[in-house]
């Protein structure tokens, strides 16, 4: 019979667990009712959070220490190693984040076990069945393993974040069992955070619009001229006011090396498409580019999906996006920018 681990950790403020532990949450509770498996959640954290709500009839597991405020992977390690060893689970969820992509590998090592990343959904009443992409997000494929404990690190925005009713939240939190653990003594201090400016950050995970900008930016436009400068501002003045992430196609970010026109704010990271990024974003909005399948395979989770393009025969009008707006997108982007600013309070 299977038994299934979910791994769990708090964000910056240890009151609350991660989006993306809530979402690994809702997949083992998930698995659990298909497989009639008992359900364990494991929380790796400084304090009980103040927030936390979990499915009934769960097991609560939390390993707590001062040392766990900081990402670091002998602490991280030792603290699922020990929450793993005291559920014995078969299989172990656990959110693919930045924290846990950083030690599930050895976590799972240690225990004997295998592990895959990247597991976008779990399926299967019998056998458990993980589906995961390839190759750029081009072939989708369904992994099964007999090897136990099997490790599964799920992508976040695959699954809905969980939620309880209120009143179930004392009642889970007396059911917390801290566990004991000897954590090796860290070698390395945080002494603070350095980050760009939020008004200069352009890749944004957990925005709900995803504005993705083509080559056509920095082309000569109907007077002949180019006008780089106005578009660097029109796109930076868009995010501003929505807090929109930044996409960008191959082609673009790739003219710096060519010695052509560019925005300055823009970067590989930027990149989505066959040869870039698969982000996950409620809305996306493309712009000035001609959206061919090396740049729309980056937009296969985007749930609703625009385009503003001068072409009426663009590659997006052919069942690639739900909306195409033909117009010219400077045009566009200024009038909404105008309208955002007037908007404001």
């Amino acid at each position: 019979m299977e038994s299934i681990l979910v791994l769990t950790h708090t964000a910056d403020t240890p009151t609350a667990l991660t989006k993306a532990s809530l979402e690994a949450i809702t997949a083992g509770r998930d698995l659990s009712t298909r497989l009639d498996a008992p359900l364990t959640i494991g929380i790796v954290a400084t304090e009980i959070p103040h927030a936390a709500v979990f499915p009934a009839a769960t097991r609560i597991l939390a390993v707590l220490d001062p040392a766990l405020a900081q990402p670091r992977y002998s602490t991280d390690a030792a603290a699922c190693e020990t929450l793993c060893r005291a559920a014995q689970p078969t299989i172990v969820l656990a959110p693919g984040s930045s924290r846990f992509a950083r030690i599930a590998a050895g976590v799972a090592h240690r225990l004997g076990g295998v592990i895959d990343t990247h597991i976008t959904a779990l399926a299967g009443s019998s056998n458990i069945e993980a589906t995961r992409w390839l190759y750029r997000q081009r072939i989708e494929a369904v992994l099964h393993r007999d090897a136990r404990p099997w490790f599964l690190l799920l992508d976040p925005g695959t699954h809905a974040p969980y939620s309880a009713a209120p009143d179930s939240i004392s009642a889970a939190q007396a059911a917390i069992e801290p566990i004991s653990v000897s954590l090796p003594a860290p070698r390395t201090t945080v002494t603070g955070y350095r980050s760009p400016n939020q008004s200069a950050d352009t890749i944004r995970p957990d925005a709900k619009l995803l504005f993705v900008a083509g080559a056509g930016w920095t082309k000569k436009q109907p007077d002949g001229q180019l006008h780089t400068a106005e578009a660097s501002a029109l796109i930076l003045n868009f995010l501003r006011a929505t807090s929109a992430s930044l996409g960008s196609s191959k082609s673009l970010v790739d003219q710096g090396s060519d010695g052509h026109s560019v925005l300055p704010f823009l970067t590989h990271m930027n990149q989505i498409g066959q040869t870039g990024s698969t982000p996950r974003h409620a809305k996306g909005l493309s712009t000035c580019c001609h959206g061919e399948e090396p740049h729309v395979v980056g937009w296969r989770f985007i749930a609703e999906r625009r385009a503003i393009s001068l072409d009426p025969n663009c590659g997006w009008t052919r069942g690639k996006a739900d909306v195409v707006y033909i117009a010219d997108a400077f045009a566009v982007i200024a009038r909404l920018n105008e309208l955002l600013a007037a908007s404001k309070p």
